[in-house]
């Protein structure tokens, strides 16, 4: 990973991953305010860049981890829709370890502007193998995550 694949993926700190995005256009809808479903994309992207940190390269998992294969799969997800953000708004997306273990992880994520919290998320994350059978977390994967244990102000 390059410096500037770095910058692009957000920062990590002992609380978790932090993620800037501006709101595009093509994020809103016909009144300016970022579409509900959108969100997810957000959210997805806090999450995807938060395992790119922890040297966790999805695409590979699948192909090499102990020959069974690793997938993440969302298996549930809470959401609090707070405050609308709008077109142009910066906004910072972070995404923390509540578990991680056994044939499960659940992250903490929120998108704020600023200091308001506008989305809060709780992501339950089904670990299952490349036939789609519930397989356990390796413990050195488990150890990342856990190492950047902690709750985002808003979460659940």
């Amino acid at each position: 990973m390059t410096d500037f694949d770095h910058y692009l993926s957000g920062e990590l700190s002992e609380a978790g991953h932090r993620l800037a995005q501006r709101v595009y256009y093509e994020d809103t809808d016909f009144s300016g305010v970022v579409y509900h479903a959108r969100y997810l994309h957000f959210l997805e992207r806090g999450r995807t860049d938060y395992l790119r940190l922890l040297g966790v390269e999805q695409g590979s998992l699948i192909l090499e981890e102990d020959r069974e294969g690793l997938v993440f799969v969302v298996h549930r997800m809470e959401i609090d829709f707070r405050l609308p953000a709008r077109m142009d708004d910066i906004l910072t997306i972070l995404t923390a370890t509540e578990k991680a273990g056994g044939a499960k992880m659940i992250l903490n994520q929120e998108i704020r502007r600023g200091e308001q919290l506008l989305i809060a998320a709780r992501v339950i994350i089904a670990v299952i193998n490349a036939a789609g059978r519930p397989r356990r977390l390796p413990e050195g994967l488990a150890a990342r995550f856990l190492a950047r244990a902690g709750r985002v102000a808003g979460a659940h």
